[in-house]
C-alpha cells in the first residue's frame, strides 16, 4: 500500500485537501511532509499531513473522519 502526502486546509469545520504525492516508501513521504512543513510561512494555516491507505478515496475518506480526543489520565 502507497503514503499519501496531502495539504489540508480547514474551512468552517470542513477539511479541503490537496493531494501533492503518492510514495511507496515511508522515507520519502516522511521527508516531503517534514520539508513542507519546514516551508510554511506564518501566514500558513494548512496541515500536511502522511497517510497509508489502499487508494487515494480510502486515504480522503480516512482524512476527513474527526477522530476521537485522546483521553490522558483519569479523573
Amino acid at each position: 500500500m502507497p503514503y499519501y502526502v496531502y495539504r489540508i486546509i480547514e474551512k468552517e469545520n470542513m477539511k479541503e485537501l490537496e493531494h501533492l504525492e503518492t510514495f511507496s516508501k515511508y522515507q520519502e513521504a516522511k521527508q516531503l511532509v517534514r520539508s513542507k512543513r519546514g516551508d510554511k510561512t506564518a501566514d500558513d494555516t494548512a496541515d500536511y499531513r502522511m497517510i497509508f491507505a489502499k487508494n487515494e478515496t480510502e486515504a480522503e475518506t480516512l482524512l476527513k473522519t474527526p477522530r476521537d480526543e485522546r483521553v490522558i489520565g483519569e479523573d
